[in-house]
C-alpha cells in the first residue's frame, strides 16, 4: 500500500481535537490546587478544591488578598514574578496553617499576559532521592552520555535513568519528524510489555496543537488519566472574561481524547519531558505506568534536569554529525564558485565536471535550465519530462527555493519518472527569466513500522466532516511507503541557497565590470573616431602640397630631370593620389561614428531609381548592366543619404567586379514574414573566395592588385557595414567564385 493512498487523510483539516483548545481546558488535576491572581495579588479565580487542601471554601477566598494564605516573605516571591518573562516559573516551599494544621506545599508560580498563576502541590517531607543523590546520579548520567559514541546510545542512557529514578513501567524517547509524525529510538521497560522501540507513530496521535505545547512548557505530568477533573471558580477570568490560559500550568488538566488514547495502551500514569533542539521541538521522553503512581515534584524536577541534559547532548551529537557534512559542503561550494567565477562559459562552469553540482547537494541528477536551454547532468527524468515539470514550476512554485521528498503527491505526472526523480530540489536563480537549477533524488522504497494502523485515528463522518478519535490497537502494523526520496537536509537546502545567491552575486559583477569595459570602449571610440577626423583633415593639406609641388616639377623642370627622375616623380603623383583615396575614406569613415541618424520613412523604390539615374549619367559602360528589381520594395524607417551611400556602394562593386559579357545586379528582399526584413544585392560577378566572405568587410581589405578591376581604396564595404550598423542592423555575403555574389542586409 501506498503512503500517499493510506496516510493522506492525517493531512486533512480535522474537526475535533486538533481544533480543541487544550491549554484553556477550565480544570486542573486533583493533586494539587491553583490560585489565580491580578497584579495586585487579588484572587481572582481558584480551583474547586481548596477546602481539602487549605481548609478553606472558594467563595472564601475569591476577591481577597494573597496575604490571607501566604507571609509576607513567601507574598514577596510570588510578587517577584511580574518582573519575570511569560511562562518563566518560580518555585519556593509554602507552609499555609489550616484548620487542621500547618500543611506544606511545593509551590510553582508563573505569569500570562493577564494574570500570576499559583499552583501548589503537597510536598512529601522525606524524598526518596535526596539533592546530593541526585547531584552523583546526574554526574554520573552526564558522564555517560558524553561518552557514547552515538545518539541512539546516548538517549538509552538518559530513558534507563529516568527509569531508575521514577520506577515507571516504561520510559521511551520519541523523535519527530518534519511532518510531526514520530518513532521511537530508545526504550527501557518491564520485561513482560510489549517492545514499542522502532514503531513508527502518525502526528494526529500528538496533534500540533499538543506539540507546540510541550515546546513551551518541557514537563508534563498526570500521575492518574481516571482522577475525576476539578473545575475552576469562576470559568472564566472576571477581569478578561476569557479563558485561564494554562500553557504553562503543571496541573493543567487532560481531554478525554487523551484518556482514551492512552487507556488503550494500558497507561494510568503519565510523565512527559520535552526535548527541545535550537527552540524545537526535536522529540519527547515518555513515561508510562500501568497504575495510578504519584511522583514528588522534586522528583519530576529531575527528571526535567535530565532533560535538559539530553537535550543539550542530543543538540552537541546532531551538530556534530551535522558539522561534518556542512564543512565537507562548505569547502565543496567555495570550490565551485571559484571555479563559476572565473569561467567565461557558465553552463561549462556549472556542469564540467558535472559531480560538483551534484555533490553540493548529494543529488543523483540535475538539470541546468537557462531560458529554452535545458542542459542534463548525472541521472535524470528525459528533456521532455524536465522541460513540463519545468512549466509546472512556472505556475505553483513561488519561492526562489523548493523541496520536496515526494514530488509525485504534489504533480502525479512525476509518477512515470519515479526511479530518477521521487524527489526535487528547485532553484530559481531568476525571477524575471527562466534560469533553474533542478536536483533530483530516485524513490527509496522503505518499510514502516506503525504501532497500530495509523489511518484508524481518522474517521470520515457521513457529511465528509474528519474527526480524530484514539486507537485502539498499537500492534506493530507494516507499511511500504513508495514514490519517496531520500528527504533534502537543512544544510543542503543552505548551499543551494547559498549556490544562487553567489550566482547573482558573480553576475552582477560580470555586469558590473562589462558596463565599466563599454564605458571605457565607448570613450576609446569617441577618441580614436576624433583621432582619425583629425588626423585625415589634417593631412590633407601636406598631401595636397606634395602633389601640387610633384605636378610643377613635372611641367616646369621636365627638361631638367632624365627618365629616373620623371618616373619617381610620376610615382610621388600616383601615390598622392592614392593616399587622398585612403584619406577620404578614412575620413567619411570617422564622420560615420559621429553621425546621428536622420530617421523617417522612406520609398526605397524612389531612392533606388535615384541611385540608378546618377550610375547612368556618370559612367556610360554602366549603360549596358541589366537591373532586375523582382517586386517593388517597401517604405521604411531610415537614414535616406547614407541608405543610398549603401546601395551605391554594393550596386558599384557588383558592376565593378564582373567579367561576363552580360552582367546583370538584383535588388529586392526575401519572401518571409520575419522582421526586420531581409534586403540583397545579387549579382552574376566574379564571386568571393569562401575564406574571404567576413575578411572583406574590413577597412583597406582589397582582394586584387590596384591595376585590376579599377583599383580603389577597399573602404566601401567597411563603409557599408557601419552605416548598417548604426541602423541596428547586419550585413553578410554569400558567394561562390566564377558564379556571383549575394549581399544581404537588414536595417532595423
Amino acid at each position: 500500500m501506498s503512503q500517499s493512498e493510506d496516510t493522506s487523510a492525517q493531512t486533512t483539516s480535522l474537526t475535533n481535537h486538533d481544533r480543541t483548545p487544550i491549554h484553556i481546558p477550565g480544570s486542573i488535576q486533583p493533586h494539587g490546587v491553583l490560585l489565580a491572581l491580578s497584579n495586585q495579588l487579588e484572587i481572582l479565580q481558584v480551583s474547586s478544591n481548596t477546602q481539602a487542601y487549605l481548609g478553606k471554601e472558594p467563595e472564601d477566598l475569591l476577591g481577597q488578598p494573597l496575604n490571607c494564605l501566604l507571609d509576607a516573605r513567601q507574598v514577596e516571591i510570588v510578587k517577584q514574578c511580574w518582573g519575570k518573562k511569560i511562562g518563566s516559573a518560580n518555585t519556593f516551599k509554602v507552609s499555609i496553617l489550616t484548620s487542621s494544621g500547618e500543611r506544606h506545599f511545593d509551590g510553582i508560580v508563573h505569569r500570562t499576559k493577564e494574570a500570576v498563576i499559583l499552583e501548589l502541590e503537597p510536598s512529601i517531607s522525606e524524598s526518596e532521592l535526596s539533592f546530593l543523590g541526585f547531584q552523583a546520579l546526574a554526574s554520573e548520567a552526564i558522564a555517560k552520555m558524553q561518552e557514547a559514541s552515538n545518539l541512539a546510545e546516548c538517549l538509552h542512557l538518559v530513558a534507563g535513568q529516568i527509569r531508575n529514578i521514577t520506577e515507571l513501567d516504561r520510559v521511551m524517547v520519541y523523535q519527530f519528524d518534519q511532518q510531526g509524525s514520530g518513532s521511537v529510538i530508545a526504550e527501557v521497560k518491564r520485561e513482560d510489555l510489549s517492545p514499542y522501540l522502532g514503531l513508527h507513530y502518525p502526528n494526529t496521535d500528538i496533534p500540533a496543537q499538543a506539540r507546540e505545547l510541550y515546546r513551551r512548557c518541557f514537563l508534563r505530568f498526570i500521575p492518574d488519566l481516571n482522577a475525576r477533573l476539578v473545575p475552576l471558580i469562576p470559568q472564566e477570568n472576571p477581569i478578561t472574561q476569557q479563558p485561564l490560559d494554562l500553557s504553562y500550568s503543571l496541573l493543567r488538566s487532560f481531554d478525554s481524547c487523551c484518556v482514551e488514547y492512552h487507556q488503550n495502551m494500558g497507561v494510568t500514569c503519565l510523565l512527559v519531558i520535552s526535548l527541545i533542539r535550537e527552540q524545537q521541538l526535536w522529540g519527547l521522553i515518555s513515561c508510562h505506568h500501568q497504575t495510578p503512581k504519584y511522583i514528588p515534584y522534586e522528583v519530576q524536577k529531575m527528571c526535567e534536569f535530565l532533560g535538559q541534559i539530553a537535550s543539550s547532548e542530543l543538540a552537541h551529537k546532531i551538530s556534530h554529525s551535522e558539522w561534518d557534512y556542512k564543512v565537507k559542503l562548505k569547502a565543496l561550494q567555495s570550490e565551485f564558485l571559484e571555479s563559476i567565477s572565473q569561467a567565461d562559459n557558465f553552463i561549462d562552469a556549472l556542469i564540467k565536471p558535472e559531480i560538483r553540482l551534484l555533490d553540493l547537494v548529494s543529488a543523483s541528477g540535475a538539470a541546468v535550465c537557462l531560458d529554452n536551454e535545458i542542459t542534463l547532468v548525472g541521472t535524470t527524468p528525459d528533456i521532455d519530462q524536465v522541460r513540463t515539470l519545468i512549466e509546472w514550476a512556472d505556475s505553483q512554485v513561488n519561492d526562489n527555493l523548493f523541496s520536496t521528498d515526494s514530488l509525485p503527491q504534489l504533480y502525479p505526472e512525476a509518477a512515470a519518472f519515479k526511479d530518477t526523480a521521487s524527489g526535487l530540489l528547485l532553484l530559481r536563480i531568476s525571477k524575471v527569466r527562466r534560469y533553474y537549477i533542478l536536483w533530483f533524488r530516485p524513490e527509496v522504497i522503505q518499510t514502516v513500522n506503525w504501532a497500530g494502523n495509523p489511518n484508524d485515528s481518522i474517521k470520515v463522518e457521513a457529511d465528509g466532516s474528519v474527526t480524530l478519535c484514539p486507537r485502539t490497537s498499537f500492534a506493530q502494523w507494516q507499511e511500504t511507503v513508495r514514490l519517496t526520496s531520500l528527504p533534502w537536509q537543512p544544510c543542503e537546502l543552505d548551499s543551494a541557497l547559498a549556490l544562487r545567491n553567489a550566482i547573482v552575486g558573480i553576475v552582477l559583477s560580470k555586469a558590473d565590470e562589462l558596463a565599466k569595459i563599454n564605458l571605457e570602449l565607448e570613450r576609446s571610440n569617441k577618441e580614436l573616431a576624433s583621432f582619425a577626423y583629425a588626423a585625415s583633415h589634417d593631412l590633407k593639406e601636406p598631401l595636397r602640397g606634395i602633389y601640387n609641388f610633384s605636378t610643377v616639377l613635372l611641367e616646369d623642370y621636365n627638361q631638367i630631370l632624365d627618365d629616373d627622375g620623371i618616373e619617381c616623380l610620376q610615382t610621388v603623383v600616383s601615390l598622392s593620389v592614392r593616399m587622398e583615396t585612403l584619406i577620404n575614406s578614412l575620413l567619411r569613415l570617422s564622420q560615420l561614428g559621429q553621425a546621428q541618424l536622420r530617421l523617417q520613412m522612406n520609398d526605397l523604390n524612389e531612392l533606388l531609381n535615384q541611385v540608378i539615374e546618377v550610375f547612368r549619367a556618370s559612367r556610360q559602360d554602366f549603360q549596358f548592366v541589366n537591373i532586375r528589381i523582382s517586386r517593388p520594395l517597401p517604405t521604411i524607417q531610415c537614414d535616406r543619404v547614407l541608405v543610398n551611400e549603401v546601395f551605391s556602394n554594393l550596386i558599384g562593386n557588383a558592376f565593378k567586379y564582373n567579367d561576363k559579357a552580360e552582367p546583370w545586379v538584383e535588388i529586392g528582399y526575401l519572401d518571409t514574414d520575419e522582421h526586420p526584413l531581409v534586403f540583397y544585392v545579387r549579382d552574376n560577378g566574379i564571386g568571393i573566395p569562401e575564406h574571404h566572405l567576413e575578411t572583406i568587410f574590413r577597412l583597406f581589405k582589397r582582394l586584387h592588385s590596384q591595376e585590376k578591376y579599377g583599383g580603389g581604396a577597399g573602404a566601401g564595404l567597411a563603409i557599408v557595414k557601419k552605416i548598417i550598423e548604426l541602423h541596428d542592423g547586419r550585413i553578410w555575403v554569400e558567394s561562390t567564385v566564377g558564379v556571383g555574389s549575394t549581399f544581404y542586409f537588414t536595417l532595423q
